[in-house]
């Protein structure tokens, strides 16, 4: 069985571009083999900076003949019906064949197609993805169609065997496929023969080629790490940065130099951060004072001088580049940080909620108010969210927007401010991802909550909330963030009175309110379980603020946006929780009971519910709930009434029946104390209690007895049951049962 090698020679792919490519290559020419009838074993791309790669194992020397019957239309039907059938299969009327079907006789085509050579479906397959390659960026050179992400040279397309070698036919724009390539663009750039994959690397890597992105990035890691070790230094890891540089490079050659003695006074971040967007440079530390003080260059060819004219070459673009953070840091140093937010008053940060300098006004208001709610000191908690985001004013962030948050840091701490303003300035943008550290000093977390906070209830005000794929403004992770946050410090919040108070701040700042339809909002959070009379409720509450600056419109609005919001966080807290194997429907049947705001008790009743449900007696008695539920929702629906009223023991006619009033009585007692101190294990060990009696009241007693008297009771029964059991959650929401 042949083996196929491809290789498409460019001039440099971007770094950013080669892993999808690679992918891309091979995922298209392998289902392209696959769907023109071509088998093969397995598949393997590779790319370099001038070239991408495929080798493909055990091809089938041919596809398989193909036989195909399709049955037509009746021969004593219409001429037109078999015009159609002859035009959908190409072929002629004397080419069709009369069968017997049943009562009558049809026509039916029946076409053979014979295998074809690897060669043509390969050569076939090949040219219908470079002409169609999904590159991000592609463009046209010359006076040919191609279009590439950079322009192409040539095409290396052969098939091996252990008998040999073959050129596929292949050419495409005047690109014909062979059996040769080039070695490096420096040191070998002659043409190589080759024949087949092995000899294919060999020889590439004889010509100062490493066609393996992995193994470049191995080798720069090892030899980067032995330099710096041989000097009693270490390596920065950054995985990324290392990726991008072997995607830079056909043959890595590691270089050490150091950093001037004039810039080891920067931040480390900023040394880090200017070498790695300018110039690609790895930077090298000192274990021992932790400071950035050398760098490592990866150079793309051998030079007799060992490298001393790149070092010194890349040594004076470094000087200058640091010269520069150095301009912006000393800049930076002259301004207090009371002036750079003042600078924020003129910088837009939504045209709809304001300036900067007014959301951070929005931000320490309401970090001062979380504050005593996560043991921070209320006026400090406001100064940190007051200068948490003047580095946004600082040439240095303006010149590195990554470093937003780590520079506010050091011109706090610079500034003499308390180490907790100075710590919050770096940590109010954490959690990141669902990997970034959550934030534990308790500044910090008043401030990064406050943060968040603001953010949502904004967006969702003016209203810019995300729909399906589309999130701009990263409020999903905002959100998960958030309920990182109170997570992970076990905060108690009402979120309901928090977000209010915020969406007010927010309301104040638009511009635009009135011009807003909500239209609908109102239906769709009641199917996601709001009432109606919540909101009423809440509007009583709120309207009773004497908040003037609002119609009762708007004031209604603003609080179905809450609850919109805290049902978008409640979908966050799920995705948050199926990391950690809780199941959605377990968290719908904690939050439908109503006023659920309080996270950390929200996720301490769906803990329990989940390990209730784990047992034996929990899901026994979740099928019993079903089953009772479904009886009374039907003959609810079949009576046109609701039997809803309490159930009378002296009715009860089966011991069954009497000893489940006694465990709902038994049940209501236990619950109802568990529940007020927040014992939900002890909630759910009280319900554990009805399973026995529920499954025996089901086994003994028919619901739908003769009399109409005992049937409405028992019905009534039934309601009961949901009832009791609804208090710790609602179970019509759990899946199975």
């Amino acid at each position: 069985m042949p083996d196929l090698l491809l290789e498409l020679l460019s001039e440099e792919i971007p770094a950013r571009m080669q892993a999808r490519a690679a992918e891309d290559l091979r995922r298209l020419v392998t289902e392209g083999l696959v769907e023109r009838g071509l088998t093969y074993a397995h598949a393997t791309a590779f790319v370099t900076p001038r070239r991408l790669a495929l080798a493909v194992a055990g091809l089938a020397e041919r596809s398989a003949a193909l036989r195909e019957e399709r049955k037509g239309p009746r021969v004593d039907a219409p001429e037109k019906a078999l015009e159609g059938f002859l035009r959908s299969t190409g072929l002629a009327r004397e080419d069709l064949e009369i069968r017997d079907d049943r009562k009558s006789q049809v026509w039916f085509a029946v076409t053979e197609r014979p295998g074809r050579a690897a060669a043509a479906i390969v050569a076939e397959t090949v040219e219908a993805v470079v002409r169609g390659f999904p590159w991000p960026k592609s463009m046209r050179w010359g006076e040919g169609g191609l279009r590439w992400v950079r322009p192409l040279h040539g095409i290396l397309c052969q098939l091996s065997t252990e008998a040999g070698s073959e050129i596929v036919p292949l050419e495409i724009e005047g690109i014909r496929a062979g059996d040769t390539t080039r070695g490096h663009r420096f040191m070998a750039p002659e043409t190589i023969r080759v024949s087949g994959v092995e000899d294919y690397a060999a020889r590439l890597e004889r010509a100062r080629v490493l066609l393996d992105p992995a193994e470049r990035a191995g080798r720069i890691r090892h030899d980067a790490k032995q330099l710096a070790f041989a000097q009693g230094l270490e390596v920065v890891e950054d995985e990324a940065l290392l990726a991008e540089i072997a995607g830079l490079v056909e043959w890595p050659v590691v270089l050490m130099g150091r950093i001037g003695e004039r810039f080891l006074d920067l931040p480390p971040e900023v040394l880090q951060t200017s070498m790695k967007a300018h110039q690609k440079f790895l930077s090298v530390r000192d274990p021992n004072s932790a400071r950035i003080v050398g760098y490592v260059v990866v150079a793309n060819r051998e030079t007799a001088d060992d490298g001393a004219t790149i070092l010194a070459g890349n040594a004076r673009v470094l000087a200058a580049r640091l010269a520069d953070a150095a301009f912006f840091w000393e800049n930076d140093l002259r301004m207090p940080p009371e002036a750079m937010v003042a600078k924020l008053d003129g910088v837009t940060f939504h045209n709809r909620l304001g300036s900067q300098g007014e959301r951070i006004a929005r931000i320490a208001a309401l970090a001062r108010e979380i504050a005593p709610l996560v043991g921070a000191d209320p006026d400090l908690a406001e100064r940190a969210a007051r200068l948490a985001k003047a580095d946004l004013a600082s040439e240095m962030v303006y010149e590195f927007p990554e470093l937003q948050g780590v520079m506010g840091r050091y011109y706090a701490e610079r500034a003499g401010e308390d180490p907790a303003v100075a710590a919050a300035a770096e940590e109010h943008y954490s959690p990141l991802g669902p990997n970034d550290a959550v934030p534990k000093a308790s500044v910090s977390v008043a401030v990064a909550l406050a943060d968040k906070l603001d953010t949502l209830a904004g967006h969702w005000w003016i209203p810019e909330k995300p729909t399906g794929s589309r999130d701009p403004f990263a409020l999903r992770r905002a959100g998960l963030g958030a309920i990182r946050l109170i997570l992970g410090n076990d905060l108690r919040l009402k979120l309901t009175e928090l977000l209010i108070g915020v969406m007010v701040a927010n309301m104040q700042a638009s511009k635009a309110a009135e011009a807003i339809s909500r239209a609908g909002l109102l239906d769709e959070l009641e199917k996601k379980g709001l009432r109606q009379d919540v909101i009423d409720r809440a509007f009583e509450e709120f309207a009773s603020e004497s908040i003037s600056d609002f119609s009762d419109e708007e004031i209604r609005n603003g609080l179905l946006e809450v609850y919109d919001l805290i049902f978008f966080l409640t979908d966050r807290l799920k995705v948050h929780l199926r990391g950690e194997g809780i199941r959605h429907d377990v968290i719908d049947a904690a939050f439908q009971l109503g006023g659920q705001d309080d996270l950390m008790l929200l996720v301490a009743r769906v803990r329990a519910l989940q390990d209730f449900l784990g047992t034996e007696d929990g899901a026994n008695l979740l099928a019993g709930y079903k089953r009772a539920v479904n009886i009374l929702s039907q003959e609810e629906k079949k009576d046109g009434v609701e039997y809803s009223l309490d159930p009378h023991p002296s009715l009860a006619e089966t011991d069954a029946e009497r000893a489940l009033f006694t465990a709902l009585d038994a049940a209501e007692v236990a619950i109802a104390p568990a529940l007020d101190a927040e014992d939900f294990a002890g909630a759910m060990t009280a319900l554990a209690g009805l399973r026995g009696p529920i499954d025996a009241f089901f086994d003994t007693t028919i619901v739908n007895a003769e009399s109409d008297i005992v049937r409405r009771n028992r019905l009534c029964l039934l309601h009961r049951i949901r009832t009791v059991m609804n208090r710790v959650a609602v179970f019509s929401a759990v899946e199975g049962g």
